[in-house]
């Protein structure tokens, strides 16, 4: 009864189109492959994360958005019975949906629908996480493939470092002419020529790669647009800036400008980054190093939970797990907590409570089994085992006594004294298990309970085929 009021609440909240459009994914083949229904290329695994996987995901993620289920009302539902919808949608073929009534077939429809929006919209943003440590990953193994190209030249140039110090240390002790050292040692011509190698061997101060990641931008541009223009970020008031940041790249990328306005906001950027922003005038941006910056910055931020993405999960905005102030204000004077919804007097209580346990604990600290306080540590005694001896003993003796039976067996004598399997009724018209069906919904149960699939149960169930047992997990 419970379950035909939830779909009927779903069902009747969608639109006339809405509903066909859900019609239209288990029933049309889409468009770019050609035996599968729209809905089994939505459950298509995304793949190796890469430029042209993201775009994949972005796909479908538009597809999902285009048919509008955000309007359907169903927050008021508990959590966990929607996740089981969702879950149940994930199993099913699209063949099976058209087996439901029409108000089932929606309803799962759409909650699946709705929380793989969630998981694509947490994918595609995972995809960018994975090419930003590509990026620099790739920085890095650039610098460490110049160090080993370079070593014989830069080990030439420390022996050089090692001979003309070693002289100008003895011209300083001896008085001598440092010029006169300099040249025994090597010639005025060879240590210019010496010196102007070093200067092109040479990597930056604190040894970082960011200045090899230039002819790296071009790999992101193909998937950062998209990026930009599809997900929506939102943040506190600290961060509004790197936001703003992200905003100036966005219609940077629509309009077609490539010039970086003078005033864009850069104080959130690293120092890491700062020092590769500006071209050599000291003033304009460089675009490449900028967008690379945000693109950079806003991964961290996300991932560290400073900035939110609309319609994620893994990433959505703290309040958002919390009540809204509509539904607080309708229930918080209903609520049956034993404590004040006032901050102020709920803090109050606690610290005195909390004192007063404190004031109890050091006048009876010297009474206190197996606790002791000594020179303001507190330490407490090894717990004896939870199980005695005896009752490990008594156990395996009660163990002993229980008849050998093979788990099939038992599972059928407990289905039988219990009737639990007459609960496994048919999907599309509610009716229970004859025989042969109870057996191979047992076959079904043992394979998934025991962990080892549908296919190997098949291979080890004589007279049950893989249609039959994949049909009844479903």
């Amino acid at each position: 009864m419970a379950e035909k009021k939830l779909f009927n609440t779903v069902s009747q909240s969608l639109t006339n189109e809405q509903k066909e459009k859900l019609e239209d994914i288990i029933t049309l083949q889409h468009s770019s492959e050609s035996n599968k229904t729209i809905l089994g290329w939505l459950k298509e695994p995304p793949g190796h994360p890469s430029p042209e996987t993201f775009l994949k995901v972005i796909e479908r993620l538009e597809y999902i958005r285009g048919m509008e289920l955000e309007t359907v009302q169903i927050n008021h539902l508990h959590r966990n019975r929607l996740l089981q919808l969702s879950r149940l949608g994930s199993r099913y073929e699209p063949y099976a949906f058209r087996d439901f009534q029409e108000n089932k077939r929606y309803s799962i429809l759409t909650v699946y629908l709705l929380h793989l929006n969630q998981d694509l919209t947490d994918k595609a943003f995972e995809i960018h996480d994975r090419q930003i440590l590509s990026l620099l990953s790739k920085g890095r193994k650039a610098q460490e493939e110049i160090q080993k190209l370079n070593g014989k030249k830069l080990n030439e140039k420390v022996i050089h470092f090692t001979n003309i110090g070693q002289a100008l240390i003895k011209a300083k002790q001896e008085k001598l002419d440092v010029f006169e050292v300099l040249e025994s040692v090597i010639e005025w011509n060879s240590f210019v020529s010496s010196v102007e190698e070093a200067q092109e061997l040479a990597r930056p101060a604190d040894y970082d790669y960011l200045d090899l990641l230039q002819k790296r931008f071009y790999s992101l541009r193909k998937y950062t647009p998209t990026l930009l223009r599809v997900l929506e970020f939102h943040s506190t008031k600290a961060n509004e800036p790197l936001l703003q940041a992200v905003e100036i790249i966005r219609g940077m990328n629509e309009s077609g400008k490539r010039k970086v306005p003078d005033d864009s906001p850069v104080d959130f950027i690293s120092k890491r980054w700062k020092k590769h922003l500006y071209e050599n005038d000291g003033t304009t941006i460089n675009r490449h190093y900028y967008e690379m910056a945000v693109l950079t910055e806003l991964r961290e931020h996300v991932r560290a939970g400073d900035v939110s993405i609309v319609g994620s999960r893994q990433y959505r905005d703290f309040e958002e797990y919390l009540f809204s102030e509509f539904t607080w204000n309708q229930t918080k004077e209903n609520t049956r907590l034993s404590v004040s919804l006032s901050f102020e007097d709920y803090i109050t209580e606690r610290t005195s409570s909390l004192n007063e346990r404190l004031k109890w604990l050091t006048a009876n600290s010297n009474k206190l089994d197996g606790v002791s306080l000594d020179k303001g540590k507190l330490s407490l005694a090894r717990l004896e085992k939870d199980v005695p001896e005896e009752a490990k003993k008594f156990s395996a003796s009660l163990y002993q006594m229980l008849p050998r039976i093979k788990l099939t067996d038992l599972l059928m004598d407990i289905a039988y004294i219990t009737g639990f399997h007459e609960q496994f009724t048919h999907a599309s018209n509610n009716r229970k298990p004859d025989k042969e069906e109870t057996i191979i919904i047992m076959a079904a149960l043992l394979g998934m309970g025991m962990n080892i699939g549908v296919s190997k149960m098949a291979e080890a169930t004589p007279g049950l085929t893989y249609k039959q047992l994949a049909n009844v997990s479903q």
